[in-house]
């Protein structure tokens, strides 16, 4: 098919920051714990402060995360740590007997609990400004998720019934589905915070914001800015500050250097991105760069070069 023709059956995303953000961080996830747990059980942190979440596909259990949470999870609950904190999931029943981790297609006449646990990998330096405006945990029940959880839940337990050929590849990409669907449901029913994920909600903010995002090569100037946002200049920037504890050149170079990271990362030299993210010498780049992640950007592209 033509590319050309075949765009016009896209749909235009003209509002849509976040979806740069997360394609620029590459998120990818890996399950680490899917099994129905048996007897007298209990499970701790996997590994403290990486990005992972829980839901349970079966059943029931406690969830203690020590000065800030206990309370019962119920089937389909999700949990997100965006920063894994110490805490112990546990029966919410009294239970008996040695401790076991079952697979789920081989224990459908067992007693226990559904748990599966899965980790967020994110190669990209900029993902913690992401993970910073996030609270440090998320708990999102099923029964207020709406359909989008009843749906991959329902083809987590599914896949989980009949384990076979490419499940592993399956459950990790809807598990990766989860973590994002989780995300966007967070940031919708919490449109009053402040921060990165602030701009990409707000009505106005967003279209600067995604324009920016589209063409960083270009020369942007707060006026030109404040005009994609239909805003006056003042008050552009004093939306801008205001909801982001950023300025709008503040953001502007932020981005710019997230995808000078991705660019250096794949192989492209430096002054090629540089030009690429809006800066017209290599000197002004590379001071802005080693600024922003106190190393050099021919450290990061070389670095890439020795793991080819």
């Amino acid at each position: 098919m033509n590319d050309k023709k075949s765009q016009i059956y896209v749909p235009k995303y003209e509002n849509d920051a976040l979806s740069d953000v997360l394609c620029l961080l590459n998120l990818n996830t890996t399950i680490y714990h899917n099994a129905k747990v048996c007897g007298n059980w209990q499970i701790n942190e996997h590994t403290l402060g990486s990005t992972c979440f829980h839901i349970v596909t079966l059943g029931s259990c406690v969830l203690n995360v020590p000065g800030m949470y206990e309370g019962t999870l119920q089937y389909g609950d999700l949990v997100i740590f965006p920063k894994e904190l110490p805490h112990t999931m546990y029966p919410a029943h009294t239970q008996t007997g040695e401790q076991q981790h079952i697979p789920i297609h081989e224990s459908q006449h067992i007693d226990g609990t559904g748990i599966l646990c899965g980790e967020v990998h994110i190669q990209h330096a900029g993902h913690r400004y992401l993970l910073d405006a996030l609270p440090p945990l998320l708990i999102i029940p099923y029964s207020e998720a709406g359909e989008w959880l009843q749906a991959l839940l329902k083809m987590l337990v599914e896949e989980n019934n009949r384990i076979g050929m490419a499940s592993k590849v399956i459950l990790d990409k809807i598990s990766e589905l989860l973590f994002t669907y989780a995300l966007r449901h967070h940031l919708s029913r919490h449109t009053q915070n402040t921060g990165i994920f602030a701009l990409y909600s707000h009505p106005r903010i967003a279209r600067s914001v995604r324009a920016i995002h589209q063409h960083p090569e270009q020369s942007w100037t707060l006026e030109r800015m404040a005009k994609k946002a239909i805003l006056s200049r003042t008050t552009f920037a004093e939306t801008f500050k205001r909801i982001s504890g950023w300025t709008a050149g503040q953001y502007l170079t932020w981005w710019r250097m997230q995808l000078a990271w991705s660019l250096l990362k794949r192989g492209m030299n430096i002054s090629e991105t540089a030009e690429k993210v809006g800066y017209r010498s290599d000197s002004s780049f590379s001071r802005a760069f080693k600024k922003q992640f106190h190393c050099s950007a021919g450290k990061i592209r070389h670095s890439e070069n020795r793991e080819r």
